[in-house]
């Protein structure tokens, strides 16, 4: 393959694949916005004239919330990004593998997709820059009608946090690519094609030993915040959210391993209930143990981080009333503050759990053929994928909510001296739904489609 020829192939790739792609870069615009957008609260502060920049105000101040707000939700962003990188270059690995036997090259497959993940991170980097700097204009306003932020404090139009936030996408995105493009360049080219026939079904050493490592960081996080004093409420909170961040992220390296677990304990009553279609849907859930993995990782992020708010928000307001005592945990202003980086954390999670789960549910298009072929129907299908959609959704709840219970339990000892945090039901009950009503419409709807068409042409057209 001549290496001229790379870069027409890396826009037709983009071009033959736009639902992968336009996940990838659905999350790049998210992170290309949220570094914009704390960026340039910054930018405003660093700015801004000396007799403004000393303004009285109430709560921390401008640098201290965008660096503990944006901490998080910035994390966030780019575990999404890696997440959504991660999936676009496994849908593309049979193509990448086709390419190999016909003469091409490690170096180009890797300049192949470097230039992918370049040209999609460029194309988000407008929207998402432009959306970050009116953001964080709202933002400010918010901020400055409850005093936390000085009234003379303007948003500057200089391009620093744009430039700032695409070289902290690129960076993310080719660091990424560099990592999960090795199981297509490293193995012979016959080996490379006959792993994108099968599928991958275990996680390989270096991530599980990976993994451990960030699931003992987030285990040593968390007895941080646990072991805060009392009057250090603030930094336990700030611990148990990083924990429970850095867990997620462990949860994601090792999602093979650990989905098997709660998918075999409900798959069994599933088969006995639906001795057919639940026979299915569990089988096909438990013999692709990345594919499983791909799809309950969003749902556990949105319900692990959501669930963590709110528990902590809850447990420190009983507390304070316990005690009488007001933290910046439990002020007007502060709840508000961590109401909007819920309804921030919980966007990039919902965003991440459709882009996902309707990008995997669309590339089933020829296993769904086959299945209508040995005489499935299309209701016997979608029945299957309903149950698929519940199980996945369960799984997902399930390890997010471990992910929460371990969070929550570090900060409640730090406030109450007792691993029980206080839990608000309904609140919770909600989040548990809204991961429902993303997850199970995703699938099913995408379902519809992806069963259309002739099952003929689609077993002898080509995959995805």
């Amino acid at each position: 393959m001549r290496g001229g020829s790379v870069p027409t192939l890396a826009v037709g790739q983009i071009r033959r694949r736009p639902a992968a792609f336009a996940g990838l870069a659905a999350a790049l615009f998210l992170a290309v916005a949220a570094v914009t957008l704390f960026g340039s609260l910054v930018a405003a502060q660093v700015t801004a004239p000396a007799p403004v920049a000393r303004a009285a105000v109430a709560g921390p101040g401008l640098l201290v919330i965008a660096g503990a707000f944006g901490e998080i939700a910035v994390l966030v962003a780019l575990f999404v990004v890696v997440n959504a990188l991660g999936f676009t270059l496994r849908q593309q690995h049979r193509d990448l593998a086709l390419l190999r036997t016909v003469a091409a090259t490690p170096r180009q497959i890797r300049r192949l997709v470097r230039l992918q993940v370049t040209a999609t991170v460029l194309a988000a980097a407008v929207p998402g820059g432009a959306a970050g700097h009116f953001a964080a204009r709202a933002f400010l306003t918010a901020l400055q009608r409850r005093g936390m932020a000085a009234p003379g404090l303007r948003i500057p139009g200089t391009p620093v946090p744009v430039l700032i936030a695409l070289a902290v996408a690129l960076l993310v995105g080719l660091a990424a690519t560099a990592l999960t493009v090795r199981r297509i360049t490293r193995p012979a080219p016959a080996a490379a094609l006959t792993d994108s026939a099968v599928g991958q079904r275990w996680t390989g050493v270096v991530r599980l030993l990976i993994g451990g490592a960030v699931l003992v960081g987030g285990g040593l996080l968390l007895r941080l915040a646990g072991t805060r004093p009392a009057g250090e409420l603030d930094k336990a909170g700030q611990a148990a959210l990083l924990g429970a961040l850095v867990l997620l992220v462990a949860v994601a390296l090792l999602g093979p391993v650990v989905a098997r677990l709660p998918m075999a304990v409900l798959g069994a009553p599933v088969r006995a209930l639906l001795p057919r279609v639940g026979w299915l849907a569990d089988a096909n859930l438990r013999g692709y143990a990345v594919r499983l993995s791909s799809a309950v990782v969003p749902v556990a992020l949105l319900v692990g981080l959501s669930a963590t708010m709110l528990i902590m928000t809850g447990t420190a307001e009983r507390a304070a009333l316990a005690t009488g005592a007001t933290t910046s945990v439990t002020k007007a202003s502060d709840v508000w503050l961590r109401q909007a980086e819920l309804g921030l954390l919980a966007g990039f999670a919902a965003v991440s759990t459709v882009n996902t789960l309707v990008a995997l549910t669309a590339d089933r298009r020829r296993e769904f053929a086959l299945l209508r072929l040995v005489g499935a129907t299309r209701r016997q299908l979608l029945r299957m994928l309903l149950v698929e959609a519940v199980l996945t959704t369960a799984v997902g709840v399930l390890l997010g909510a471990a992910v929460a219970a371990a969070a929550t339990g570090a900060f409640s000892r730090a406030v109450t001296g007792s691993l029980l945090p206080v839990v608000p039901g309904a609140a919770c009950g909600w989040v548990v739904a809204g991961a429902a009503v993303l997850t199970v419409p995703g699938i099913v709807g995408t379902g519809l489609w992806a069963i259309g068409g002739r099952a003929v042409e689609e077993v002898g057209g080509e995959r995805g």
